[in-house]
């Protein structure tokens, strides 16, 4: 397949060549057969290592680039783990626009002048990012607000970006044999699915609510109201909150916040959003959570999710349960049964680095864990093993690995396994109860039942195959001479026992015909058989010397 570039996205083109060229990666402009966009000719050499000009590299290119290192970041299945590092660092800061653009996109989505639909707009970003930045308002009802607002052009620069890498991956794909490893095409689409999602600020409107209700009643969590009549596509307007960022130790001693209750109250969230709701903030960096008076954390920003199904969370914990009780055997066969683990993989293999991986922690209280560490040493056994873990859960360890960095500044001492307990015994008790196993027997009868009615249908189409002798059956057989011999062996003597079986039968009713009186043909029935049996058994002796 060529590459055809249209007009308006050769500049796009040049402009990706040039900065992978100048970060040292045109080999992979090469392999992938773009050669002819390699501009300018000579070829910068950086400085080791690579992982760190591939930030650099993607940063510079921008958004959708950011955005596809931010993702690649949680699958350390598909990338080393020093690249998974390394774009963990992935900055989202980008300069402001201008202020008259964005009250240009607040009106064409609102259809009123800032002036009709604020009391007051400060000019002034409070923050920007590759996506969007944030006005601060007040409305005419007297409430303070936020504004996210889209960044302009950046719906057509995604939709560029996203079709050059989808160009790209399917070049790849068809020309470097290793890259049919990774199914490129399918991990753009999937990209692109959660792009746009996340371009939507209706959807992050809907994440908030869904938050707002699922910790309803639990007073130590507040999450902002959205302004649904200044909310669009492409504008978010949130109640605006002031506390103190949830890291910002100095600040939080000298307003006498319990720091010790914070911590607390965090990770009763988390727990809560992983083992009962099983939807969870997927970006919990300290700039996203500000604690208000009375020791209550406010959460902002809810674009990037998580979610986590009923099945998978019991699976987590039939897995966390297997890893605490030092289970590497249990392990891999709960990894198998969750589809993580491809089919040729060696599982002994598998099993040993597992081994190694919980010896190192043997002994050791739940509280000296430490998840950070914990999955910077699964990634590599994750890259070796190919094991393929759902982003989600990835994003699960990073959310994990960020509430354990702010959990340790908040109190040092604090053990979030006393928190998490309750919740995961909670979760084992109702996945393991009554009801729980009779709704499993019904959807197993269920499915069942589809499987038999829907069989009628399927058979017409088997017996046609049948006639015309089109059925297929592919069998490998390695190693077979030795056990083929034993069970030619034990053919040939079970058919002679059954000769000798029938031989034995027909004499007995041979037997009874000589004892009716008055049956002097009988004696000619015996006679015949008797021969034909002595025949048959002489001719299976004869070919069993034969055949050794």
């Amino acid at each position: 397949m060529g590459l055809y570039l249209l007009p308006r996205r050769w500049q796009r083109y040049r402009e990706i060549s040039r900065v992978l060229l100048r970060h040292g990666f045109g080999f992979l402009l090469e392999s992938a057969g773009l050669r002819r966009l390699r501009w300018p000719p000579r070829r910068a050499v950086p400085s080791p290592p690579p992982a760190h000009h591939l930030r650099l590299a993607l940063e510079e290119l921008g958004p959708t680039f950011i955005k596809l290192g931010q993702v690649l970041s949680t699958r350390p299945d598909l990338i080393p783990p020093p690249f998974v590092a390394e774009l963990a660092r992935l900055q989202d800061r980008v300069p402001p626009f201008p202020a008259a653009e964005a009250r240009h996109i607040i009106e064409e989505e609102l259809g009123a002048p800032v002036e009709e639909l604020f009391a007051d707009f400060q000019e002034e970003p409070l923050a920007a990012a590759s996506l969007s930045q944030v006005h601060g308002a007040r409305l005419r009802t007297g409430e303070e607000v936020v504004l996210k607002v889209q960044r302009p052009g950046i719906e057509a620069q995604v939709a560029t970006d996203l079709e050059i890498l989808r160009r790209i991956a399917r070049l790849a794909e068809e020309r470097l044999p290793q890259a049919e490893l990774y199914d490129l095409p399918g991990i753009v689409e999937e990209f692109g699915h959660t792009l746009h999602a996340e371009m939507d600020f209706r959807r992050e409107a809907n994440n908030a609510e869904r938050f707002r209700h699922n910790f309803t009643g639990k007073p130590y969590l507040y999450i902002p109201r959205v302004y649904w009549e200044f909310t669009t596509h492409r504008v978010l307007t949130l109640e605006r909150v002031y506390g103190l960022k949830i890291d910002d130790i100095p600040g939080l001693e000298a307003a006498g916040i319990d720091r010790h209750r914070v911590a607390l109250h965090a990770t009763d969230v988390v727990m809560q959003e992983i083992f009962q709701d099983g939807f969870f903030h997927a970006d919990p960096h300290p700039g996203n959570f500000f604690v208000l008076p009375g020791d209550i954390i406010a959460a902002v920003d809810f674009g990037m999710v998580g979610y986590l199904s009923r099945s998978l969370r019991e699976q987590l914990v039939s897995l966390l349960a297997a890893a605490v009780q030092m289970d590497t055997t249990a392990l891999v066969q709960q990894l198998l049964r969750m589809s993580l683990v491809e089919t040729g993989v060696d599982r002994e293999g598998l099993r040993r680095d597992l081994e190694r991986l919980l010896q190192a922690y043997a002994g050791r209280p739940l509280k000296e864990l430490r998840a950070a560490a914990v999955l910077e040493e699964a990634m590599p056994i994750a890259f070796r093993r190919r094991l393929r873990l759902p982003a989600e859960l990835w994003l699960l360890g990073k959310m994990l690995a960020m509430l354990e960095g702010v959990g340790t500044r908040l109190d040092p001492d604090f053990d979030p396994f006393a928190v998490a307990r309750p919740y995961a015994l909670r979760l084992l008790r109702e996945s393991t109860s009554l009801s729980a196993l009779t709704e499993r027997f019904r959807s197993a009868l269920l499915d069942w039942g589809e499987l038999l009615l829907d069989f009628p249908l399927h058979t017409p189409t088997l017996f046609t195959r049948l006639q015309r002798g089109d059925w297929t059956v592919g069998v490998e057989l390695r190693r077979t001479e030795g056990p083929l011999a034993v069970l030619d062996t034990l053919s040939l003597r079970l058919s002679l026992g059954i000769l000798i079986a029938v031989g034995l039968v027909v004499a007995a009713l041979f037997l009874r015909l000589l004892l009716v009186p008055g049956t002097w043909w009988s004696w000619l029935i015996v006679g015949a058989g008797g021969a034909a049996l002595a025949g048959l058994l002489a001719a299976f002796v004869w070919t069993l010397r034969r055949t050794g």
